[in-house]
């Protein structure tokens, strides 16, 4: 029988209770109480290979869409124009707008076009929109316009550390500080608000690490600290 046919035929229970298979979830006791505050760990390897190999065996068409793609800068410029459009229209123009259609245009329309904003600072961050990493780098800076906090270049350089170490502890800024366990643990409601922090922390982590900011991480910072003057100054 063909190798080719072995691969497409569909995982059996036994091959995903193997840690080595890609499907592998874990053995670990999951629990939604209250009371167990305790981390999950695990000493598998590391994840994104396997994958990888798992993804590309059933569908290799996937390497086509290998490469970088130019037109999500595009897109990105596209959604700071809307967002910066809509704030200077809100705070110039119909400057007597009830609070309640302001907080649905934020919702509605800031929360859509932002959500992009984490899609294409992390693309960037992988030098995929183009082959140059400076204009990565730019194309990082313009989504990160109107986010007010500098986050770009902080995520660029500890999500690359993030896939460099991953798992390890003290050396992965996607890990958790022993604090936020502690302080979070299995609360809903900690969870919720933490994940609205969650951009902020990677800059807090690396603080506790010890870790010195590096240079676009002080571009970014006065980058941004420009634009939040210019948008206060001119649409408000």
């Amino acid at each position: 029988m063909p190798h080719s046919t072995v691969a497409a035929a569909p995982a059996a229970p036994a091959m995903r209770d193997d840690p080595r298979h890609p499907l592998y979830l874990g053995g670990w006791r999951r629990s939604a109480k209250a009371d167990v505050k305790e981390f999950a760990r695990d000493d598998f390897e590391e994840p994104h290979r396997k994958r990888r190999q798992a993804i590309l065996a059933k569908h290799p068409e996937v390497k086509e869409l290998y490469g970088n793609e130019p037109l999500t800068a595009v897109i990105g410029a596209a959604a700071v124009a809307i967002q910066l459009t809509a704030a200077y229209f809100i705070g110039c123009v119909w400057t007597d707008l009830h609070w309640s259609a302001v907080v649905a245009i934020a919702y509605l329309l800031g929360g859509s076009v932002s959500a992009l904003y984490g899609v294409i600072i992390h693309e960037a961050g992988h030098n995929l929109v183009f082959e140059a990493p400076l204009w990565n780098r730019l194309t990082g800076l313009l989504a990160n316009l109107p986010m007010v906090v500098p986050i770009s270049q902080s995520f660029r350089r500890y999500h690359l550390e993030h896939h460099q170490f991953q798992g390890v502890d003290g050396m992965d800024p996607d890990m958790p500080l022993d604090a936020e366990v502690k302080l979070i643990h299995n609360s809903p409601l900690l969870k919720t608000l933490w994940v609205f922090c969650y951009s902020a922390m990677y800059v807090i982590r690396g603080a506790v690490m010890k870790k010195k900011p590096q240079r676009w991480e002080a571009y970014n910072l006065l980058f941004s600290v420009c634009a939040d003057v210019l948008i206060v100054r001119f649409m408000s």
